[in-house]
């Protein structure tokens, strides 16, 4: 990952005096092309670093190198831990790199340590979206506010609208945020308990004074696992089998995403799926469009619900559909 190898190399400015873009290279397995640009970033990013032409030249930090990184500003040290954070905090991410931030951590000034860890834990990446492929949307308008209150640990009063469209004021204590697929979850303790706010549902934010209760065990990582094993559990709590015929089987991968399970064509052509959904009822009224091309074998809730929908539909339009047929001419 990219931030592993800015970590990487800041720590090679502080153990060194001067780094050439060959020697970062080398060192981390990329091309002398890559290393210049993480050079660049390093410097982009408001890290005091700078370069020096000439045979003999490379690339410095500003103040020597000197190991208690005295030439960052808290700003500068903070925007270094954003961009570390999410990628210690992933799974995927190995031990060296949470121990490269340690020992960063442990070479600032004093005055700078708790902002910087708040800032390489306030953020973690969950590439894996929920069901259906999520489409790229751009930056929700409060990330940065939000991610303010999570560094400072202050509370926040957020406008938000619910999955049912009802609108309503909270105070919410932020504890982190989380980019999964491509939406945007603050994690934050409220009245009700640990709960989770989509940022394009939040209408409006207000940070206070009041310090957020925030429990000294709290991981963000953990709590999030623990989030999304919880609505994974309720989204897949039915297991619907059926066989599909070839000719439909777009539309049902349309129309239920990452939740289906596709197996081998039988020797009539038809091709048995297994569907994963939160309840029967509202997987019933999903599927009815597909009748067509689907013919659901289990569960039986299942196949009982789509019989009341098609009762249902029947009994509203099929005097239309009579009424319509009678009125066209003979002939036409």
């Amino acid at each position: 990952m990219k931030s592993d190898r800015l970590v990487a190399i800041l720590l090679m400015l502080q153990r060194r005096k001067q780094v050439t873009a060959a020697e970062v290279a080398q060192e981390l397995e990329v091309s002398e092309r890559t290393a210049r640009r993480d050079l660049d970033a390093l410097g982009m990013a408001g890290i005091p670093i700078y370069s020096i032409q000439g045979r003999s030249g490379g690339w410095r930090l500003l103040g020597g190198g000197r190991t208690d990184l005295s030439g960052l500003t808290e700003r500068e040290a903070r925007a270094l831990f954003l961009v570390a954070g999410p990628a210690a905090s992933a799974d995927a991410a190995g031990p060296e790199l949470r121990a490269a931030l340690r020992k960063l951590v442990r070479a600032l000034p004093e005055s700078f340590r708790t902002q910087a860890e708040a800032a390489a834990s306030s953020v973690i990446v969950d590439s894996k979206p929920w069901g259906a492929r999520d489409t790229v949307k751009p930056s929700p308008r409060f990330l940065d506010v939000l991610q303010d209150a999570v560094i400072q640990g202050v509370q926040a009063q957020l406008g938000y609208i619910d999955s049912s469209g009802k609108e309503s004021e909270r105070i919410v204590h932020p504890l982190g945020l989380v980019a999964k697929g491509a939406r945007w979850y603050l994690v934050a303790h409220t009245e009700m308990g640990r709960r989770t706010f989509r940022l394009d549902r939040i209408t409006s934010v207000s940070l206070g004074n009041d310090p957020v209760q925030r429990s000294k065990e709290f991981d963000l990582a953990t709590s999030w696992r623990e989030l999304t094993d919880e609505a994974e559990r309720h989204r897949n709590a039915v297991e619907v089998h059926a066989t599909c015929d070839p000719e439909g089987l777009s539309f049902l991968q349309v129309a239920v995403g990452d939740n289906l399970q596709i197996g081998p064509a039988a020797h009539d052509g038809r091709i048995p799926v297994v569907i994963h959904a939160p309840s029967e009822y509202g997987i019933a009224g999903h599927l009815a469009g597909l009748v067509e091309w689907l013919e659901i074998t289990a569960p039986q809730g299942v196949c009982n619900h789509l019989a009341e929908i098609g009762a249902a539909l029947t009994g509203r339009y099929a005097k239309r559909v009579s009424t319509d047929t009678a009125a066209i001419p003979n002939g036409a």
